[in-house]
Order: C-alpha cells, then sequence, then structure tokens
C-alpha cells in the first residue's frame, strides 16, 4: 500500500464531509472505531480491543475486522467523491491471514483506482500486540458513487406523491 496518497479530491471539503459520513455511522461508534488519519484516497481506522467484540477464544470476531475493513474502503473512496455524493459498498472480499489477537487494531485503505460510479480499493487490517505489529486480515472492495439525480418533468409527474427513499446527504 502506498504511503502517500497520488489522488486529488473533487470536493475540497473532502476531510470535513468524509468525517460527518464516518461520524453518522452509528455502528463503528459502537465498535468503537475511530479515524486515525484520512487523505484523499487513504485512510486509517484505529479500535481498541474489547471483549464485547470476540469470539469463542477470546480474538476479536472476523465480522468486526471485516466491518472495519469495509469502512476504511468506503472512507477512502468517499474523500474522491463529488460534492452532495454518498456512498455503498457493492461488493468485497476478506482473506483473514491471523487471529485477532491484540491491544488496538489498525485499518488501513486506499482506493486503487477511483471511478465515476464504482471505486475499487483495498485495505489491510494489523493488530498490535505485545510490541509488535500483525497483518491479519486483507480486503479487496468495490464501491459505488450514489449521486443525486435530477428527474424530468415527465417522470415527476408520474412520481408526485409517491413517497421513496432517498439517502441523507449533508
Amino acid at each position: 500500500m502506498n504511503t502517500m496518497s497520488s489522488f486529488s479530491p473533487k470536493n475540497p471539503e473532502f476531510r470535513t464531509i468524509a468525517a460527518d459520513t464516518f461520524g453518522r455511522q452509528q455502528a463503528m461508534r459502537t465498535l468503537g472505531i475511530s479515524i486515525a488519519r484520512l487523505e484523499p484516497g487513504e485512510v486509517d481506522l484505529a479500535m481498541d480491543y474489547s471483549t464485547a467484540l470476540t469470539q469463542q477464544n477470546g480474538f476479536v470476531h472476523a465480522g468486526i475486522i471485516t466491518a472495519g475493513l469495509d469502512t476504511a474502503c468506503g472512507i477512502a473512496a468517499f474523500t474522491l467523491m463529488p460534492d452532495k455524493a454518498d456512498i455503498l459498498t457493492v461488493e468485497f472480499k476478506t482473506t483473514l491471514l491471523a487471529p485477532a489477537r491484540g491491544a488496538r487494531f489498525v485499518f488501513k485503505a486506499e482506493v486503487v483506482k477511483p471511478g465515476r460510479t464504482l471505486t475499487f480499493c483495498e485495505a489491510r487490517a494489523f493488530a498490535e500486540h505485545e510490541g509488535k505489529t500483525t497483518l491479519i486480515a486483507t480486503m479487496t472492495g468495490t464501491l459505488m458513487a450514489m449521486l443525486p439525480r435530477v428527474a424530468s418533468p415527465e417522470v415527476r409527474a408520474r412520481t408526485e406523491g409517491v413517497i421513496a427513499w432517498r439517502p441523507q446527504v449533508a
């Protein structure tokens, strides 16, 4: 993974908007995951160990690690999206490499290929344990930009009075 971003954000307010989007994710708050670093096309998230997040052997559950990786990919991709866009994961693949044992966990994601609609990301999860940092999982993910659409007058006339789901956009 790169250590310096090679992308330019489309929205100069990307830091504020990405942090706000992350902050609206109740799941991340519940898991105790926070943003540690944020650059165009890159993010590091961090989480402390909690027994509340473990499976039967005391390791952090794979679903928790996957949630951290997925969110890291989403925020990394979101930093490159235009104003008024929202984001949604389309697919991901997680590979678990080692038990999630540690005092602290870091989820690092970066955009590999941004697109107008789809963005491809890679992420890695690390466990910090007894002075060592261990790679415990990887993810590849595809994320979709949800852009606002302006309906034609004909469509507006047909759908007048119909309540439709719309994502909240800051």
